[in-house]
């Protein structure tokens, strides 16, 4: 009861004034033995169902390939995993949906299926859906009897959603609305049945939801859009010429559509996290695989060190954006428990919940998606010429990888993001920031502690994440002074905080995890993991130091600017460790198991 109090204590974007306990947090050490088997059910199907057809599904040669791969997986159950049982689902918590979206992360094209159709294809409706809907769609959805796709964005409303032009007009009975309007890059759009639409009624500001039938008269479609990777992924403009839709498929309220939309879009960023992180492992084992058959100068090139420093550093990102995700996963699965029990339905509470570490699944979605970047990158590199010819896998992964860090709202939008939300919950109370920025002024004033170092394991890690803590509040705190309301238009110094931001929850959770993995097994088993930790917090100490000069360079100068060098400098110092030895370690125990083992 008492761990469950201080999980449930914790809110979004808390983590930066507020200490953890390994204890009080979720790892991938501690899934059970049905959420394993989940996940090994995804991973089979990916392997046995899905994997020899990549080709032809990157192609589009059979445009049946895809939807009847998804409905194989609605016949396993694998559409219906956060439905209700009620309504044809198994209705599994957060992280365990987490889980599936992970191991089914490396079916490339597949996969982006796959997310779009159990994503936002059908969690508007099971979320925002009266009775009446939910009972005649959802359980189509969730069998794959139906397909589902989501039509937000339009040639001139990417990121700026609520400009869109699409117009819902009511007709004179009060029967219908007419929609008229054009979407582009929808995802599925080639095979749904059913599409969640959103449009401006007459002379509304704000968007509003419709679920439209495909069949419906009035909707064409342009061809396949030709793209760099995902290319089996059926990716089609809507056209919408005159569309009648019953009143009653108005989905929530009026001019309620952009939260639906938002609100689905923090769900989409974490959940895309989770399938890099699996597509990350699986092309880590393939540049593994690689680097021990390949030979030069008479050796296996897994033997240089070159080699190894890149294998290394891939595990790092991986363990350590897992390590992330799921402890964001558990708190956001806390959260929704605690609405339930205070009485809140269960859909209500989901959306609350996610909606509370918003800015955690900001973070995740920039994370996850640049750590695949650099896994499938270097794992090109690794293959040398072999990466480069679609024959391997690898040039496959590293084409599919790049539309990550567009998805679910670029990654400059999600840094901003990050940054925008952690501020607004400070002015509304929720997180005190000031308390502790102003607390680190006195501190840069003081004389620094010359104390004896604490010799306990963990200590100097704690302390190195203590005072990264310290250094983004330094500099966020004085750009906010400095920069007042106009901070939002200084682009590049919100930016600089959210990549410290990002280093520093990263930096806590793989230290959280590393903790817990030392409880579970000892120090000596825990090697690895220790050292993929302190791998980490060695880089973060240098990449903080960066992002923070470049930020306190645009705006502070003089005996002000001199004074926060001094702190920054203090804030990011790294004592002395033999980082090669350890990607070395790491390095090794991923050729002799031939694998991403971790």
């Amino acid at each position: 009861m008492e761990t469950k109090e201080k999980l449930n204590a914790i809110k979004g974007g808390e983590f930066l004034v507020k200490d953890v306990e390994a204890k009080d947090i979720f790892t991938p050490e501690q899934w059970s033995e049905e959420q394993q088997m989940i996940a090994q059910m995804c991973k089979d199907f990916i392997n046995n169902e899905v994997k020899q057809h990549f080709d032809e599904i990157d192609s589009q040669s059979n445009p049946t390939l895809v939807p009847s791969l998804m409905e194989k997986a609605g016949e396993l159950g694998l559409l219906g995993l956060s439905v209700p049982e009620d309504l044809g689902g198994m209705g599994v918590d957060f992280k365990t949906s987490m889980l599936a979206t992970e191991a089914l992360g490396s079916g490339h094209s597949f996969s982006v299926a796959y997310a779009a159709h159990t994503g936002i294809g059908t969690l508007p409706l099971l979320y925002y859906g009266n009775a009446e809907q939910k009972a005649k769609y959802i359980p189509k959805l969730a069998s794959g009897e139906w397909k589902a796709a989501y039509c937000l964005t339009e040639p001139s409303a990417g990121s700026d959603a609520n400009s869109g032009k699409t117009k819902a007009e009511l007709t004179e009975d009060g029967k219908h609305y007419i929609i008229n309007g054009q979407k582009m890059w929808i995802t599925n759009g080639g095979f749904a049945d059913l599409f969640t639409v959103f449009a401006k009624i007459g002379d509304d500001e704000k968007l509003t939801a419709f679920l439209i039938e495909a069949n419906s008269e009035g909707i064409s479609l342009n061809p396949e859009e030709k793209k760099m990777g995902i290319k089996g992924s059926s990716t089609r403009q809507v056209f919408f010429n005159n569309v009648k839709v019953p009143v009653e498929n108005m989905l929530y309220e009026r001019e309620q559509g952009f939260k639906i939309a938002v609100n689905i879009l923090n769900i989409g960023r974490i959940k895309l996290a989770g399938a890099c992180i699996g597509g990350s492992k699986v092309a880590i084992s393939d540049s593994v695989k690689y680097a021990n058959e390949r030979e030069q100068f008479t050796r296996p090139i897994s033997k240089y060190g070159a080699i190894r420093h890149k294998l290394a550093q891939q595990a790092t990102l991986i363990w350590t954006a897992e390590a992330a995700t799921y402890r964001a996963s558990q708190n956001i699965d806390d959260a929704i428990q605690a609405l339930i029990d205070g009485g809140m339905d269960k859909e209500q509470a989901t959306l609350k919940g996610i909606e509370e570490f918003a800015p955690e699944c900001a973070i995740l979605k920039v994370i996850g998606s640049e750590a695949l970047d650099y896994v499938v990158d270097e794992g090109v590199q690794i293959h040398g010429g072999m990466g480069y010819s679609a024959e391997t896998g690898i040039e496959r992964a590293y084409r599919d990888s790049r539309i990550n860090r567009i998805f679910e709202g670029t990654n400059e939008i999600n840094r901003l993001l990050t940054v925008t939300m952690i501020l607004k919950k400070a002015m509304k109370g929720q997180i005190d920031l000031m308390g502790p920025a102003m607390a680190i002024g006195k501190e840069l004033m003081g004389i620094p502690d010359f104390g004896a170092p604490d010799t306990a394991l963990f200590a100097a890690e704690r302390k190195y994440i203590t005072n990264f803590k310290k250094a983004l509040l330094m500099v966020a705190g004085s750009a906010a002074q400095k920069v007042g309301e106009k901070l939002a238009k200084e682009q590049e110094i919100v930016m600089n905080c959210a990549d410290i931001i990002n280093y520093i929850y990263v930096a806590e959770s793989a230290l959280l995890r590393a903790e817990k993995v030392v409880a579970i097994k000892g120090e000596a088993a825990a090697q690895n993991e220790l050292d993929m930790m302190r791998i980490y917090l060695y880089d973060a100490a240098d990449l903080i130091n960066k992002a923070g000069k470049d930020a306190l360079f645009s705006f502070a100068e003089g005996d002000e600017l001199k004074m926060m060098m001094m702190g920054l400098k203090r804030f990011t110092k790294h004592e002395p460790f033999n980082v090669k030895e350890a990607r070395q370690r790491v390095a090794l125990s991923l050729i002799e198991k031939n694998e991403y083992c971790f």
